[in-house]
């Protein structure tokens, strides 16, 4: 099978990748279509699904406030949608994710990005973006501060005679 072909890409992709020491060796991936994504599916709640929570980004923004931002969503909500219109806002975005996966690495977590086109329309002119959806590879989800408990302690165990 050569790199001509979906499955072909995708299996060159991923020995390029394992090299890099992105991917695992021994595992066995499964194809990658349109509907698949790195992004495991329980990492993406419902309401980011429906784009509940998302983040426009334009040629101007400040790389690390965008990054402060996706950081604080992937850590409460587990995803986060991020919307570019243009190569300049698409740069802004790219720089963002990579100052956000230094802010959310020593909680375990790995970001990665899915990225998807979108018709929309700005000023009554039909124009085509770009969304990335931004999440945890392995679905981790990491508790706000605020949310955070001291453990609870455990009643120590007896044994039958006790």
């Amino acid at each position: 099978m050569g790199r001509t072909t979906p499955e072909g890409r995708r299996n060159f992709a991923v020995q390029l990748l394992q090299r890099e020491g992105l991917l695992p060796f021994g595992v066995e991936y499964p194809p990658m279509t349109a509907t698949t994504s790195p992004i495991p599916p329980s990492a993406t709640p419902p309401e980011a699904q429906h784009g509940a929570e998302m983040l426009k980004v334009s040629s101007k923004s400040n790389p690390n406030s965008v990054a402060g931002a996706m950081a604080g969503v992937v850590r409460e909500a587990g995803t986060v949608e991020v919307q570019v219109v243009g190569a300049g806002a698409l740069n802004q975005a790219i720089k963002a994710l990579a100052i956000a996966r230094g802010y959310v690495a020593a909680a375990g977590i790995d970001l990665v990005c899915v990225p998807n086109f979108a018709d929309i329309e700005i000023d009554g002119e039909r124009r085509t973006a770009m969304r990335l959806v931004i999440g945890d590879r392995y679905g981790n989800r990491v508790a706000p501060a605020s949310g955070l408990h001291a453990p609870t302690e455990v009643a120590p165990e007896y044994d039958e005679e006790g």
